[in-house]
């Protein structure tokens, strides 16, 4: 399970994988091999924590490995939604899609670090920069939208960028 926060320290993303956490936030934040990315969702210049919360999945052995793995990685998602929501002053997260609605789990030990070097830091915070960012993020994710048949919750996204900016 993994969770992006921007430079006001809110919530932005939440994510799950079966594969190694740093293979696929580095997908994430280095190219656009995700529909976050992609679908102008998530955008990568605006990651400034991430969050980790890693899941020893290897307790899973058998017939239904697979199911019973990503059970356990939908109800880590559910729960961590509910928790990243709860803290966000948005009361939202930028996901394009909602978890399944799931039990509850008590999550493993997070972790969590910046990865914006102190060198850079100041000017990506800056205001003016940010704020050029999130409207050139807002515009390309209505265009996505009025280009594409969408859900609910992608157009909640929008708004949810909107409210953001």
């Amino acid at each position: 399970m993994y969770d992006f926060y921007d430079y006001d320290g809110e919530p932005i993303y939440i994510g799950q994988t079966y594969e190694g956490l740093g293979a696929r936030i580095g997908r994430h934040l280095t190219n656009q091999r995700t529909d976050a990315v992609a679908m102008n969702v998530l955008d990568p210049f605006e990651v400034t924590e991430i969050c980790v919360w890693p899941m020893d999945l290897t307790v899973f052995a058998g017939e239904n490995t697979k199911k019973a793995m990503k059970a356990e990685l939908d109800r880590a998602e559910y729960t961590l939604c509910l928790k990243v929501i709860a803290a966000s002053s948005f009361k939202a997260v930028l996901n394009e899609k909602p978890p399944r609605e799931t039990e509850r789990m008590t999550l493993p030990q997070e972790y969590r670090k910046r990865i914006i070097p102190d060198s850079i830091y100041p000017v990506r915070k800056h205001p003016d920069v940010r704020t050029a960012r999130r409207a050139s993020t807002i515009a390309a994710l209505a265009r996505v939208i009025s280009e594409r048949k969408v859900t609910r919750w992608l157009r909640t996204t929008l708004l949810t960028q909107a409210r953001r900016l």
